[in-house]
């Protein structure tokens, strides 16, 4: 896996290196987790995932800032897309810390996307106004159903996933049938998705946003925070494994978009996450903690994972694994168990009638 602090190589000397080398080191300070992998992309692609990033993650400070006002918030989403197009245009008021940084200095963001192939900033551009009209859509409305959890994440995930694909057709490393992938690419999104809302429970309710939908937690409670009380730990975990039951069938897309992949630096580019996504559902299943404090993964799982990352085989080893740990938990008095066991017990059998030898990989 690449370092986040290597130098990085321009797929065009087109691009504006000072700007260039900005949008990286922004990369570097605004992302949890996707720096290092959109830094081992091939050449060809880097460059234009990174500004995909950096536009998404500026869009998405403007719409998780809870102390801008709604009525000037509401048209900047709408609009985001065309500052793409607008040189010098920056925006101040809004988020903290690095998001700040980059919106404040997002005229070097538009820089760079403005020396991008005309066929990547197509892509981006199309992307961030679907993405900035539903978010603006999701400002004016709660999650209630189901439906609406799907078309949420759909907007702040599913889209990203459709524009990836979008991306890696233009570029000619995958197929170009990848552009026109939209359900499993979708797919690919609401699973990472719908794995950040499970987890990030406290988080959300703690900052007074509500993610879950009401149509599934109001069954189990009155209060979505009365979760954090040890007292309603039977109801919680009944919730969120509800939840986790929902986010975990989006695994069959997974696989079968993940087998369609040629490139093995895209291939790792969507494994890693992908992998690290079943992996937090298996520590977050019936696990009172979610409700109380930060699950994350051990740093040895995820440095095990990434160093065995070589191609299907290492993708089946570890969906297979996480699986089979989440199985092991189903409890008989869980009102989803069954359902659960069912979707796991599919998934499982794909993956053997696919794999054949389920050996831990080794490190690479």
């Amino acid at each position: 896996m690449a370092s986040t602090q290597q130098p990085f190589v321009t797929s065009s000397s087109k691009l504006p290196a000072d700007d260039l080398a900005w949008c990286y080191d922004m990369l570097n300070k605004t992302s949890r987790s996707f720096a290092a992998v959109i830094l081992s992309l091939t050449n060809e692609l880097r460059d234009p995932v990174a500004l995909f990033y950096l536009t998404l993650r500026a869009l998405d400070t403007v719409e998780d800032d809870t102390r801008f006002p709604k009525d000037v918030k509401v048209p900047i989403l709408v609009d985001f897309h065309q500052y793409l197009f607008k040189r010098g245009w920056n925006f101040d008021k809004c988020g903290d810390g690095d998001e700040k940084i980059l919106l404040e200095n997002f005229n070097r963001v538009i820089n760079v996307f403005l020396a991008l192939d005309k066929k990547y900033q197509d892509v981006i551009a199309n992307i961030t106004s679907r993405m900035g009209k539903g978010m603006s859509e999701f400002l004016e409305r709660e999650v209630i159903t189901l439906d609406d959890w799907n078309l949420y994440c759909h907007y702040v995930a599913g889209l990203v996933g459709i524009g990836l694909s979008g991306l890696f057709a233009s570029s000619g490393i995958e197929d170009s049938s990848f552009a026109h992938m939209d359900s499993l690419s979708n797919g690919m999104g609401l699973f990472l998705q719908k794995t950040n809302i499970i987890r990030d429970y406290l988080e959300d309710i703690n900052d007074n946003r509500i993610f879950w939908p009401r149509d599934v937690w109001s069954i189990y409670t009155d209060k979505l925070e009365n979760f954090k009380d040890q007292k309603n730990s039977t109801q919680a975990l009944h919730c969120l494994n509800h939840l986790t039951t929902n986010a975990l069938a989006h695994i069959p897309d997974c696989l079968e978009y993940m087998n369609k992949i040629r490139d093995s630096s895209v291939f790792n580019f969507c494994a890693i996450p992908q992998i690290m996504a079943v992996a937090t559902l298996a520590l977050c299943y019936n696990n009172h903690n979610v409700f109380t404090s930060v699950v994350k993964m051990k740093r040895e799982t995820t440095m095990g994972i990434i160093l065995t990352m070589n191609g299907m085989q290492s993708l089946y080893y570890w969906f297979y694994h996480f699986i089979n740990d989440i199985i092991g938990k189903v409890d008989s008095n869980d009102p989803n168990g069954k359902k659960l066991m069912q979707s796991l017990t599919e998934s499982r059998a794909w993956i053997e009638e696919r794999a054949g030898n389920l050996t831990p990989p080794s490190k690479l």
